[in-house]
């Protein structure tokens, strides 16, 4: 206090330029100074006493609180059989489709059936113009009428040059050359009878019949059109049922592939890109290589088709069971967890939590086969997101009612 008062009367007495004298104002300058001495020291003095320290943690005898149950939902681990499924895209492809043409160069005369009709084998589709073919008909008619009269003749010539011969007016050379008459004209006979068969053969083509069941496509021709040979497409005729879908398969698939082909093939589902419904076949077929571009099988699998809702060409999803995982424990999809420790899923034992490590086997759907877990073992479906390995639980059913409950541990 004494070393701020003086400062403060430095300040206040000794100035530039004057001169200190010790008269009466010097005792005003001195009271002065005091004061301002004493306003300082209020308005900045600090104290020496140290504050006491808060305590850094809770009091030694505070006990911590317990942890509320969780409200859960569990369902029991199943052990059954569980099939393999493959899925894949595959396009839908009729078992037969023939692009009916003409074998002879005509003119259409009439068309039986309509765009879209369901035919029969050997239904009558198309006729052409058979005049000339008819004409060709008829005119090897008549050669074999005429062959067979000389036939006739030379059969008789032979009749009588044998009784000559027994009366000796004749030699056996004569009545050797009769005989080669008529055996040739038999050999012309039967040239006659095969010109007709071929005339009738070309006839035949007038007329156009289905070469397999199935629908009718879009008619290119009307009456009166004309057609050359093996070129014009008048229809085509597919079938639809049944039918194929094509798809392939990975590699190391092949062998359960060959496998269920020889027991009748394996189960097949399609579903259409519309999710309009289900078709159910059998794998038909399987291809003698393997695509070194892709390292796939092309496939094959027939359906009844009798609904019609399989189309060529359309797209589909395939599933086929490739093999089936036997007595496997199965656990809802949903109630695994992927966490930093890996793959595992809550079960409840005596009233808790208890995590299990997993290891998923297969998925399929909404199930996925495991080991890790029991058959039996009540594995946390719903609300498993909230659980700590020891949680207390309190389980509930489907329709929201509590069916266990454990009441928290004391303090």
């Amino acid at each position: 206090m004494l070393k701020y008062a003086y400062a403060w009367r430095s300040v206040c007495i000794f100035r530039p330029g004057h001169k200190a004298t010790m008269n009466v104002s010097r005792l005003t300058s001195h009271i002065i100074c005091g004061l301002a001495a004493a306003s300082l020291l209020a308005c900045t003095g600090k104290t020496d006493v140290a504050a006491p320290e808060l305590p850094s943690s809770a009091p030694a005898g505070a006990a911590s609180a317990p942890s509320a149950p969780v409200t859960v939902t569990t369902v029991r681990a199943q052990k059954r059989d569980l099939p393999v499924l493959l899925k894949a895209s595959g396009i839908v492809t009729p078992l037969t489709s023939v692009d009916v043409r003409p074998q002879v160069t005509s003119a259409v005369s009439k068309v039986h059936i309509r765009e879209g009709q369901f035919v029969k084998v050997g239904e009558l589709l198309f006729t052409l113009d058979a005049r000339a073919d008819e004409a060709n008909v008829a005119k090897a008619r008549a050669q074999l009428a005429r062959d067979n009269a000389a036939l006739a003749d030379a059969q008789r010539q032979l009749v009588r040059a044998r009784q000559l011969l027994s009366q000796n007016f004749i030699s056996q050379g004569a009545l050797d050359t009769n005989q080669a008459q008529v055996d040739a004209q038999l050999a012309v006979i039967a040239s006659d009878q095969a010109a007709i068969d071929a005339a009738k053969v070309a006839l035949s083509y007038a007329r156009i019949t289905a070469p397999n069941a199935g629908r009718a496509g879009a008619i290119a021709v009307y009456p009166g059109s004309a057609v050359q040979a093996n070129l014009t497409t008048l229809v085509t005729i597919t079938q639809l049922d049944p039918i194929a879908v094509a798809f392939s398969i990975p590699q190391r698939n092949l062998p359960d592939a060959l496998s269920a082909l020889k027991n009748g093939g394996a189960a097949v589902s399609a579903v259409l890109a519309d999710t309009t419904g289900t078709s159910s076949g059998r794998l038909k077929f399987v291809d003698n290589t393997v695509d070194a571009s892709s390292g796939s099988v092309k496939v094959k699998a027939v359906f009844d088709n009798r609904d019609g809702k399989l189309w060529p060409g359309a797209f589909v999803e395939v599933s086929q069971t490739v093999s089936t995982l036997k007595d496997t424990v199965v656990v809802p999809l949903a109630s695994i967890i992927q966490s930093a420790r890996g793959t595992i899923v809550f079960i409840k034992a005596d009233g808790k939590a208890l995590l299990k490590p997993v290891e998923v086997l297969y998925a399929q759907g909404n199930d996925a086969a495991v080991s890790g877990v029991n058959a039996g073992d009540a594995v946390v479906l719903v609300g498993k997101q909230n659980l700590r390995p020891g949680s207390p639980l309190i389980e509930r059913n489907a329709a929201g009612e509590s069916v266990t409950a454990t009441p928290p541990a004391a303090p």
